[in-house]
């Protein structure tokens, strides 16, 4: 099967490139700026703000499936319009699609537990976005799947584990809230876990989280134990005193999708726990 990787060059792409070569698949993979350091079959530069190349690419690609893991943050052109294009092109191809977006689409305001079925309240641009996003992909390709996950950790290479390293040195300021809760999930767990709903006839929304919710000070201190720090030396706050945009609580509840797939969505307690 040949897959086309969005977003290749990032974290969590990387690790799809990964999994994807070791499967047997030809994997295609896409960057903006840069190559990564993985080893696709072939790596392809790609705006997702340029349906023309989009086009041209999925069109010599002839993937049976494309899976956008790219991130643009909270720029609505790459994070909420480049997404719809991708689906309308794919579409057009009738070509499978698998769209990784956020928790970041609850506000976690009146309740913490989301399920599949409940309807975004985004509460940053970069939640308003991948709302957007979804909406969208799921209107022009309705046998899309849609994969909502949370904070991805693993390896060490993480934007929060590197975070957790340098508010332990002192090199940053910062805190890591107490009041602040996610289901952190593994990368190579999410990773096997889109490449399975990506292989398979699933459609609509999915949720791929961890089992554990815990607050990013409670992550913190997971990393901290594992790598050796100090956790006492993590600053903690509270996100409800900061000035920090973004949701509480929010704990998306994935057993719906788990008991399709055959890839245990592990709790971070499990896999930042000794000798892992």
């Amino acid at each position: 099967m040949t897959i086309l990787i969005v977003g290749g060059s990032g974290f969590l792409g990387s690790e799809l490139i990964r999994q994807a070569r070791t499967a047997g698949h030809t994997t295609v993979a896409t960057y903006a700026t840069g190559p990564g350091r993985s080893s696709p079959t072939a790596w392809c530069p790609l705006d997702l703000r340029d349906a023309a190349r989009m086009d041209a690419v999925m069109a010599d690609v002839n993937p049976a499936v494309v899976i956008n893991a790219s991130s643009g943050r909270a720029d609505w052109a790459v994070t909420a319009e480049g997404p719809l294009q991708l689906a309308m092109v794919a579409a057009k191809h009738g070509t499978r699609m698998v769209h990784v977006s956020s928790d970041a689409v609850f506000s976690g305001a009146g309740r913490v537990h989301y399920d599949e079925s409940a309807l975004p309240d985004p509460v940053t641009p970069y939640g308003a976005a991948k709302a957007a996003a979804e909406t969208g992909i799921l209107a022009v390709h309705p046998k899309a799947v849609v994969a909502r996950t949370s904070l991805i950790i693993g390896h060490g290479r993480s934007e929060h584990e590197r975070l957790v390293h340098q508010l332990a040195a002192g090199t940053v300021d910062g805190a890591l809230f107490t009041d602040d809760i996610r289901c952190p999930v593994h990368v190579s767990d999410l990773a096997a876990a889109l490449l399975e709903l990506a292989s398979g006839g699933a459609t609509g929304i999915h949720h791929l989280a961890g089992s554990d919710a815990l607050s990013r000070h409670e992550l913190g201190t997971l990393i901290a134990r594992r790598d050796g720090l100090d956790a006492s030396h993590l600053p903690t706050g509270l996100r409800a005193d900061s000035t920090v945009p973004g949701a509480l609580d929010v704990r998306l509840q994935s057993q719906a999708t788990q008991r399709q797939l055959r890839t245990v969505l592990r709790g971070a307690r499990q896999f930042l726990g000794p000798g892992v």
